[in-house]
């Protein structure tokens, strides 16, 4: 089977590397020309508090790329989906199959594209950062989950997970929307993190102000979700049901849920989030907008309030645009309005 991972950067990168280690044949495709060329002259090179790795890998810039292609993962920021699909679907036959290895729900976008039968979905919760070209850092190990759009448990989400379990530790769901909205939901905490310089685990260790309002802003993308008929599932450092009571008052689920993610993050190589990174190291946008921002589109739709929500968004991107610094007085701001 020939692999495409569409987007070599943290999450694609250590995916392509991994499976062409594992004697898959793979092409890492890349927006960044110098990422690609290192790629093609040095190899991947991924740095891992396990065991540092290399592997020489074959990359190309979009525009290098031939088809048709066969199974694509496809691992780019999340808005850059619709200009990666331009470039992805010329070259799809009718038994090629696109699997979003993205935050997010690209799903959606993708299959409103190519159609339900050709996308696959994936939760990714495992942790890598871009720290330069041809090097990638893995920041730590998490869920890693793929499902058939309508929920079916097919032969092909089977050999897939096999396939993708030479990355990580993988497996199948009949939820996979339950996945990616629990993943959605929870990365509202991840994005009020990066509104600080802090690491995540010192952010939702703060006093408990602090914590209800992280559980309250989950919560709020959370009703979205439920509205919508999704039943949300737990996956490592977040269970749903937590952040439901705690958002109805109940103090030591706050606390509980809190300390789920403390611990999860103090594990871990990486203990900043990759909106952090965005902001600080790579000076580019955010996913804000495709994820948060998706959620708070159709909470209009159903008429759902979303102050929390919306206030982060608004000041993720005056950091975006150089309006805000970075500080804990951010956090304040939002408890002010809880």
């Amino acid at each position: 089977m020939d692999i495409t991972v569409w987007g070599a950067g943290a999450i694609g990168g250590i995916t392509g590397g991994a499976l062409t280690r594992a004697g898959h044949d793979v092409l890492l495709v890349d927006v960044h020309a110098e990422h690609v060329a290192a790629m093609n002259r040095d190899g991947l090179s991924v740095e891992d508090s396990r065991g540092d790795w290399h592997v020489p890998v074959k990359a190309a810039v979009p525009g290098h790329v031939r088809g048709p292609l066969g199974l694509v993962l496809l691992a780019v920021k999340a808005q850059a989906t619709p200009a990666a699909l331009e470039s992805i679907v010329p070259r799809l036959t009718d038994a090629s199959v696109v699997v979003s290895v993205q935050n997010g729900l690209n799903e959606e976008a993708i299959a409103a594209r190519i159609g339900a039968t050709r996308t696959v979905g994936c939760l990714v919760n495992w942790a890598a950062d871009w720290i330069g070209p041809g090097r990638i850092l893995f920041g730590g190990p998490g869920s890693f989950l793929v499902g058939e759009l309508d929920g079916r448990l097919t032969a092909r989400v089977k050999e897939l997970a096999d396939l993708l379990s030479a990355v990580m530790p993988s497996g199948t769901t009949e939820n996979i929307w339950g996945c990616l909205w629990a993943k959605t939901c929870y990365a509202a905490l991840l994005f009020a993190t990066a509104l600080t310089d802090e690491t995540i685990y010192d952010v939702v260790e703060r006093p408990f102000p602090t914590q209800q309002m992280l559980v309250r802003l989950v919560a709020e993308a959370m009703a979205v979700a439920e509205a919508s008929g999704v039943r949300l599932v737990a996956f490592d450092e977040y269970d749903p049901e937590l952040y439901r009571r705690g958002a109805a008052g109940d103090r030591a689920a706050v606390e509980e849920a809190m300390g789920a993610v403390s611990r999860f993050y103090r594990m871990h190589t990486k203990v900043k989030s990759g909106i952090w990174r965005d902001l600080v190291v790579r000076k580019r946008k955010t996913e804000v907008d495709s994820q948060l921002g998706a959620v708070i589109a159709k909470a209009r739709g159903m008429g759902i309030g979303t102050p929390l929500l919306d206030r982060v968004v608004e000041m993720i991107h005056d950091l975006e645009d150089g309006r805000r610094t970075m500080g804990l007085v951010n956090l304040d701001e939002l408890v002010a309005l809880t």
